[in-house]
């Protein structure tokens, strides 16, 4: 069971990565992302995971957004950063780069692309958590990285590395997230659309990008679920869901860049569009997605600086 006082629990956006122009990094656009969902009242950010297009940014770009974020959240939320890469030394650099400039936690994918075994994945998190000496956060990612994270296989990552504190889990298996409660780990989930049934079942929170857009909706899921009013918890998850209609509603290669053009929209900055190999949207499909996100009462918000 995961103490009240931990900093792992509740509504963690993950974040994206806005983009300028020639496909640059856009330092202020983060920072006002940043801004605009502690100000609503997030416990914490997921770095430069998969919302945030992590495996098309560079080890450099990384470090920076590790900077980037730690200065902008000023110790006002808990960050978990990504540090997930092809080979253990690259993940094992940024994890020590991540701790140098602040971040609470880390978190990582297991080595994807070639099939490893459980005792390579397990040695694979040792020396990356070793290399940060942080809290340790697997990243369940079955769909993208090929690699299903069991309560068997967490349990042996669990006695192998000793900074392990949870996982986030973005795989449909729900019941397992009880089994993952039962650790003793943090257990975030990755579907915002089920963050309420999740939680009814061990999850600590949500990690997702929808909340990146309306974090007051996922909000109020965690406040009322919290109080023991599942009523209103039910009704702010039903809101959650058209919410990710919408996020959702093109094909799924172009959900980054649907992510950033409803931020653009409600924030009045410009995020940019997605790193290629993916394609921006059409002004036809961005006035649609502004028709949408106004429909269901998002509307432009506004950060301070």
């Amino acid at each position: 069971m995961i103490e009240a006082t931990s900093p792992f629990r509740g509504v963690f956006p993950a974040l994206i990565t806005p983009m300028a122009a020639e496909d640059q990094l856009d330092e202020e656009a983060l920072r006002r992302v940043v801004e605009y969902n502690i100000r609503a009242g997030v416990q914490g950010f997921w770095v430069a995971g998969g919302s945030a297009e992590s495996v098309l940014l560079e080890d450099e770009e990384n470090r920076r957004i590790a900077n980037i974020v730690a200065d902008q959240t000023g110790g006002r939320a808990a960050l978990i950063h990504h540090v997930g890469a092809v080979t253990t030394s690259r993940a094992a650099s940024l994890a020590e780069y991540a701790a140098s400039v602040g971040v609470d936690a880390i978190c990582c994918v297991p080595p994807f692309f070639y099939g490893r075994a459980p005792d390579e994945i397990v040695e694979h998190y040792r020396a990356v958590a070793a290399a940060a000496d942080l809290p340790l956060f697997a990243y369940n990612l079955p769909g993208a990285t090929g690699v299903e994270i069991t309560a068997d296989l967490m349990k042996r990552i669990q006695d192998g590395v000793p900074q392990l504190a949870g996982l986030k889990h973005s795989s449909m298996n729900l019941m397992v997230i009880r089994e993952f409660a039962r650790l003793g780990l943090a257990c975030f989930t990755g579907s915002s659309a089920l963050m309420l049934p999740a939680m009814t079942v061990g999850a600590c929170g949500c990690v997702d990008g929808p909340p990146n857009v309306a974090p007051e909706t996922w909000l109020e899921i965690w406040e009322a679920y919290g109080q023991g009013d599942l009523r209103g918890a039910e009704a702010a998850q039903s809101r959650a869901r058209e919410i990710i209609d919408v996020c959702v509603m093109y094909s799924g290669a172009q959900y980054h860049a649907v992510l950033k053009a409803m931020l653009s929209h409600r924030l009045g900055i410009d995020c940019g569009a997605p790193r290629r190999p993916a394609l921006p949207l059409t002004d036809e499909q961005v006035a649609q997605l502004r028709e949408r996100t106004d429909a269901l009462g998002l509307a432009p918000a506004t950060t301070r600086d």
